[in-house]
């Protein structure tokens, strides 16, 4: 559990601290007078009075204790005849408060003050020894509170960096949480699109068949692309539940090993398919096999919806990097309505998370390509088997 620091603001901090020091410089010198069988003096108790109640005004008027302190001080141990030690509190504590809080002008300046009025006294009756020990003892408070100051300094910016730290914590957080829905949105969309697209076409091919083996060859159709999606929303929910971060994948994830098994699928939809592979075949990084693998099934998966095309090509190069490109034959959609999409978002998304490029548009000679071009190197070295 985090504990909390309790702060107290200035101001009622400096009415706490010129309370504190008046009740004891006055209680010192009750008891210093009775000691020693001094008189009190009404002069006394008006510079312990006026010290003290000066640092009440500590952070709202810095200078005003600086010469409250800096001159009833001396004048209390000048013309008081008590002489009580205790006195001095008032010139540590306003000095090392001042410099902590940073006022350290009015810090110096009231050591300062604090010298000239002693040495004016000085100068009617000189004691070299007492000279020299004011001095001392002010500069010994003037560095206790240089050190005060330094420390609260420091203190501060270890604050200032922990509070930045744990926001940037929590950006982090926040930032790996979108990327997360991001994925799991991109995955989601890949494995349910796809394989509702061709039930739907079988569904609508098998209510317009008369001819009853080709509805059930619709209907095997649509129960080959049911258990699919279900198979891949398991493998996704599957890896959604793992706790552990290390743990193995239930289910392989997708690859161009698999285009074959995808074509075949968008072929008995409806959609004659042809697959052509040019270049030697080489391990590919587990994200960028599945990436180019999600770019070909959401492609295939808009040809098949959208663009109502008679067949479609898919061709794989392997190279300095690996390009798939699919091309239909299908009606031209407009561009803006194609930018639009989640599908074709999710394409760009998947090449650029790779160090990918996408291009995706018209063809001259008619129908819609989808180009994708990605590094052998994007997937941090883990290759699919």
């Amino acid at each position: 559990m985090r504990l909390r620091t309790i702060r107290i603001p200035g101001t009622a901090a400096d009415i706490v601290l010129a309370a504190a020091v008046g009740v004891a410089v006055v209680t010192a010198e009750l008891v210093f007078a009775a000691h020693n069988g001094e008189p009190l003096t009404a002069f006394s108790f008006m510079c312990l009075a006026a010290g003290s109640a000066s640092l009440a005004a500590l952070n709202r008027y810095p200078m005003l204790t600086a010469f409250g302190i800096a001159v009833a001080t001396p004048l209390y141990y000048m013309f008081g005849p008590v002489d009580a030690w205790i006195a001095w509190l008032m010139l540590v504590a306003g000095v090392i408060r001042l410099a902590a809080v940073g006022h350290r002008t009015s810090a110096i300046t009231a050591t300062v003050v604090l010298l000239a009025v002693f040495a004016a006294g000085e100068f009617v009756q000189f004691e070299l020894w007492r000279a020299l020990s004011v001095l001392a003892w002010s500069l010994v408070v003037l560095s206790v509170g240089e050190i005060a100051r330094s420390r609260r300094a420091y203190l501060n910016e270890v604050e200032q960096r922990a509070a930045e730290a744990e926001r940037t914590r929590e950006e982090e957080a926040r930032r790996r949480a979108t990327e997360e829905r991001l994925h799991i949105a991109r995955e989601l969309h890949d494995v349910i699109a796809h394989n509702i697209s061709l039930i739907n076409v079988q569904a609508g091919a098998a209510a317009h068949r008369r001819d009853p083996e080709q509805a059930y060859a619709a209907l095997n159709a649509i129960k080959q692309a049911s258990k699919e999606t279900l198979r891949e929303l398991r493998s996704t929910l599957g890896v959604l539940r793992q706790v552990d971060e290390g743990a193995a994948p239930i289910t392989p994830a997708p690859s161009l090993s698999q285009l074959g098994d995808l074509v075949a699928q968008t072929t008995q939809a409806g959609l004659p398919t042809e697959y052509t592979v040019e270049g030697a075949e080489v391990p590919l990084p587990v994200p960028v096999d599945t990436a180019a693998y999600r770019i070909v099934q959401e492609s295939l998966t808009n040809a098949v919806r959208h663009a109502d095309a008679d067949s479609a090509t898919v061709s794989v190069r392997y190279g300095s990097d690996i390009t798939v490109q699919v091309d239909d034959d299908g009606r031209a959609l407009p561009v803006t309505a194609v930018q639009e999409g989640n599908g074709l978002r999710g394409m760009r998304e998947r090449a650029a998370a790779v160090g990918g490029e996408i291009t995706a548009g018209l063809r001259p000679e008619g129908g819609f390509r989808v180009r994708a071009i990605l590094p052998l190197d994007g997937g941090a070295g883990t290759t699919s088997q």
